[in-house]
C-alpha cells in the first residue's frame, strides 16, 4: 500500500514538473515581442514614395528597414517611366491623327492646295506669291488630282513625277497619300529650280519642269 503512495507521488510530481516547464515556455513566447527569439521583427517596414514622382527631392537618406536593407523608391521611378511614356503616347497619337486628318484633307483638290500652302511656307519659307505660280503648275500638270496619271509617260500624281517611283524618296504609300506626293513635289521644285515660280517660268517655256 505504502509504496503505490510513493508511485502516485512520484507521477504527481512529474506531472507538476512538466507542466510547469509548459507554462514557463508558453510565457516566453508570449511575452517575447519578437519572433522566433530574435531581436528584431519578423516583418519589415516599407515607405512607399510620394504620389507625385515629380515633386522636389531632399537631401534626406533614402529610408532603411529595420533590418538595415536599403529601401529603393522603385515605384517612383517605375511611374515616372509610365508617365513619361504616357506622354509620348499622347503626343505620337496626336501626331498621327493629325497627319491623317492632313492626307484626308488633301485628297480635294481645294484640299491639297490648302497642305500645300502650309508645307512650303513651313518648309521652304515660301509665300503667297510662290504658291500662285505652284497653283498654276500644278493646275496644268493634274488639277491637283492626287489620282492623276499619264499613261503615255508614266508621270503620276498632282506634281506628276516622272517616273512615279521617285517619289520612292518621301514614302512608298505615294500611289494612296496625297500628302507624299505633294512634299516630293515641293522638295524637287526647291532643289531644281529653287522657287515654285521659276519652276513654272520653266514649264511655260517647255511644257514640262
Amino acid at each position: 500500500m505504502g509504496s503505490k503512495i510513493q508511485i502516485h507521488s512520484k507521477s504527481a510530481r512529474r506531472a507538476i514538473a512538466i507542466w510547469s516547464t509548459v507554462t514557463a515556455v508558453l510565457s516566453i513566447a508570449i511575452l517575447q515581442p519578437s519572433a522566433y527569439g530574435l531581436e528584431f521583427p519578423a516583418s519589415s517596414t516599407l515607405t512607399l514614395p510620394s504620389a507625385n514622382p515629380f515633386e522636389d527631392q531632399t537631401d534626406e537618406a533614402t529610408p532603411v528597414n529595420q533590418l538595415g536593407t536599403e529601401i529603393v523608391p522603385i515605384e517612383a521611378s517605375l511611374f515616372s517611366e509610365l508617365s513619361s511614356e504616357g506622354t509620348v503616347s499622347a503626343i505620337s497619337i496626336s501626331i498621327v491623327s493629325s497627319a491623317s486628318a492632313r492626307v484626308e484633307l488633301a485628297r480635294t483638290p481645294e484640299g491639297a492646295k490648302e497642305v500645300a500652302k502650309v508645307l512650303m511656307a513651313d518648309q521652304y519659307g515660301w509665300g503667297n506669291n510662290q504658291f500662285e505660280c505652284l497653283n498654276s503648275l500644278w493646275t496644268n500638270e493634274s488639277h491637283w488630282n492626287y489620282k492623276s496619271s499619264n499613261k503615255s509617260s508614266g508621270a503620276h500624281g498632282i506634281p506628276q513625277a516622272l517616273p512615279a517611283t521617285k517619289m520612292d524618296s518621301v514614302a512608298t504609300d505615294w500611289r494612296t497619300n496625297p500628302v507624299t506626293q505633294i512634299s516630293w513635289g515641293l522638295r524637287y521644285i526647291d532643289q531644281r529650280y529653287s522657287t515654285p515660280c521659276k519652276a513654272w517660268s520653266k514649264f511655260k517655256r517647255s511644257n514640262w519642269y
